[in-house]
């Protein structure tokens, strides 16, 4: 049977290696010419500047609605042409999908098994764009994104060739674009490269390379690139109606939107010749303002991510699992020193505010339990975040039959000439950005002074950047290491105005560079700068300007407070605001980044502990409780924390330690919950918990004492 199946795949790879040849001598590539670009010296406007400008302009020639990648990529493609430009977030860019990927720049390896395996003109060439898209991200910000290798593990001796060609055809279609080429491993080599792996059965591995890039931050880049460049864009400014009126030949067509500020709630019309419409999972609610008897085109689907310890995966090798146990495929990737894993793929509501569930947390972990070997216990209580990202599926409303999905991103425009671009992946937003321009030059008349000039063009941050920049940090500004490396990848070039912004530590070492939370690499400075990089609410600057909420949402809850206090400072913020964008932030933390799911999944666990074991937590717990109240105040943390020399404990702190185990919130930890909180430990539902070490720390010192007073000075050989 095995030969049999080795014959089929030998054969399948011949029949495919033909479809492939007629693709290469049919097929003409889709790779544009690089422009080569100066640096841009423009000083970058402030929000209020280009509020201003949104309000004074007479008449933009492109407004385009939504600030995700697609979006910011129209506002950079439409500027970098002559065409006057203006582009409005509702919330933050990068609110929505587009900073809550898989972190991946990829051509599609799945979508070009199907292109050979179906002879698929039409996936093949999308591979091809996206291929040629990954190297142009890869140039355009090498800072943000990087090339990565991915581990495909095989266990079935037949399927070594099988993959291989595969992947080797991943290779080939790419051509001169190329990230590098992929190998063949032995299962001692597959092995010594992915430690974690389980052994067992494994008869090899093929490596690939696609990219990896932060998308928070890429998207920001672009955005900022525009703004460099002339672009008129705005976060926190939302659409409230569109604006319609007719052209010289007496066509009804749009010419502008009627837009809110949100930070203020001041309302007023912005007139355009062009609109383009790019929000992604919202597409239809935008289409619906231009007409309300419009069908509905998008299918979101929920695509939720886990954030796991470092130690999970190697620093530079990611994991792929080619078929699940629903037939879904889950990445497994090494991402800012921590690992992600995912993604999940199930329809969902279209909401502002995605939740991931239980459900979707639990598939990901036993998938990744089943590759992992037994050494590597995969627990619950090692999520250090999670996310749910809604993919804007939708169908093309340029075809009769509009229920089934595109494959690619769709462009549309309306008889009232909405541009509307959807669909599509992170890799592609540069080439979705080109199309729809082109689309709405064409539709509203426009006269770009050039053609599209974004094929090549550096970002923010990229123009002075190299791989050893960060040394320059460290030698001329005294920053630690590791906070230069992170200053170095994350603002490219414009590090060294970061590190102008940070304080001294009064250390002889680093000498400046106040770290915002002890196990992060985040910066006092990195708060200051991302202000100006229009940041304004605190949810702004965890999730998107810093990653910490993506990374660790424990760690950035107790960096929060800090974070405000900096933030109050530059943006003039009353107690009042400060009280407000705490609550908000909390809430985006516990709802949409997976510290409610996580809390809820370690409060429902049994209480699995032994006799003995529940004698010695009841001892403990008295040990603190000294007064016998029958439950630990936080003056009892306090003093235990002063006990082991914690002499200086911030409030906020304190409250956080008790917030860790006080399930019902009434503000002090009862036995019950100590216990649920020890079991939820033992069972993996949490990997570590400050209380409960303080208690242990406690006990220990407690029969320290006892062995002192039991000596008398005579029997211990003291006294005069």
């Amino acid at each position: 049977m095995a030969t049999l199946r080795l014959l089929a795949a030998g054969a399948s790879a011949v029949g495919a290696g033909a479809v492939t040849t007629y693709f290469f001598t049919s097929d003409s590539p889709v790779l544009a010419e690089k422009v080569a670009h100066k640096p841009v010296k423009r000083p970058l406007p402030s929000r209020e500047e280009q509020l201003k400008n949104l309000k004074e302009q007479l008449e933009y020639d492109v407004l385009i609605i939504g600030g995700g990648a697609t979006g910011a990529g129209c506002a950079l493609d439409a500027c970098t042409r002559g065409l006057k430009t203006a582009l409005i977030e509702g919330d933050d860019f990068a609110s929505g999908t587009s900073s809550r990927s898989t972190k991946l720049i990829h051509g599609g390896v799945r979508y070009l098994q199907k292109a050979i395996m179906q002879v698929d003109v039409e996936q093949y060439k999308m591979v091809k764009e996206a291929l040629h898209e990954r190297a142009q991200m890869l140039h355009s910000a090498p800072h943000l994104a990087h090339p990565l290798p991915i581990m495909l593990p095989v266990y079935t001796w037949w399927q070594i060739p099988y993959y291989w060609f595969g992947i080797k055809m991943y290779d080939l279609v790419a051509g001169s674009k190329t990230v590098k080429s992929s190998y063949y491993l032995s299962k001692a080599n597959a092995l010594e490269l992915f430690p974690m792996l389980k052994g067992d059965k494994l008869t090899g591995a093929i490596v690939y390379y696609d990219g990896q890039q932060d998308d928070a931050r890429m998207n920001l880049a672009v955005a900022l690139t525009a703004s460099r460049l002339g672009a008129t864009v705005v976060n926190h400014v939302s659409v409230v109606n569109l604006l319609k009126g007719r052209d010289r030949d007496g066509k009804t067509v749009l010419t502008g939107a009627h837009v809110r500020d949100e930070m203020t709630g001041e309302e007023w019309d912005v007139k355009a010749k062009a609109i383009i419409n790019a929000t992604g999972p919202f597409t239809d609610s935008i289409r619906k303002m231009d007409d309300q008897a419009v069908p509905e085109i998008c299918c979101p689907s929920s695509g939720v991510h886990i954030v796991l310890p470092g130690y999970y995966s190697p620093d530079q090798m990611g994991l792929l699992d080619p078929a699940t146990s629903d037939g879904r495929v889950i990445f497994f990737l090494p991402w800012q020193k921590q690992t992600i894993a995912g993604t999940t793929d199930l329809p969902c509501q279209v909401t502002h505010n995605p939740r991931p569930t239980e459900d979707e947390i639990m598939f990901i972990l036993q998938e990744v339990k089943n590759y992992l070997n037994p050494d590597v216990e995969v627990r619950r209580g090692d999520v250090l975040s999670a996310w749910s990202g809604i993919r804007p599926l939708v169908s093309d409303p340029n075809k009769p039959n509009t229920q089934s999905l595109a494959r690619n991103h769709i462009v549309h425009v309306s008889p009232t000439n909405l541009v509307t671009i959807a669909g599509g992946k992170w890799t592609t937003y540069r080439a979705m950005a080109e199309e729809a321009v082109d689309a709405a030059i064409q539709a509203c008349r426009l006269e770009p002074l050039d053609v599209s000039q974004t094929d090549g063009m550096l970002l923010e941050g990229a123009h002075g950047w190299s791989p050893t920049m960060y040394i320059r940090l460290v030698q001329d500004f005294g920053l630690e290491c590791e906070v230069a490396q992170h200053l170095a990848k994350s603002y490219g070039d414009r590090a060294f105005a970061v590190a102008k912004m940070a304080s001294l530590t009064g250390k002889r070492w680093p000498i400046i560079g106040k770290k915002i939370h002890p196990e992060f690499p985040y910066i006092d400075a990195e708060i200051r700068y991302g202000c100006r990089e229009y940041a304004r609410t605190a949810i702004d600057m965890i999730a998107r300007r810093l990653r910490l909420a993506f990374l660790n949402v424990q760690a950035a809850n107790e960096a929060l407070p800090g974070i405000i206090d900096i933030m109050a400072e530059e943006l003039k913020w009353s107690p009042e605001e400060k009280k407000k964008q705490h609550k908000e932030a909390s809430e985006f933390l516990a709802n949409e980044m997976g510290q409610m799911v996580n809390r809820a999944s370690r409060d429902k666990i049994p209480i699995n502990l032994t006799k003995d074991e529940i004698q010695l937590y009841i001892k403990r717990f008295q040990i603190i409780d000294k007064d016998r109240k029958g439950y630990v105040s936080i003056n009892d943390i306090r003093r235990g924390l002063k006990l082991f020399g914690d002499k200086d404990v911030p409030g906020e702190e304190l409250h956080e330690i008790l917030k860790e185990i006080d399930t019902n919130m009434n503000g002090q930890v009862e036995l019950d919950e100590y216990l649920q909180m020890m079991s939820a430990i033992k069972s993996g539902h949490v990997a570590y918990s400050r209380f409960a070490r303080m208690a242990e720390m406690e006990e220990a010192q407690h029969e320290k004492d006892i062995l002192k007073k039991q000596i008398s000075v005579e029997r211990s050989g003291g006294g005069l």
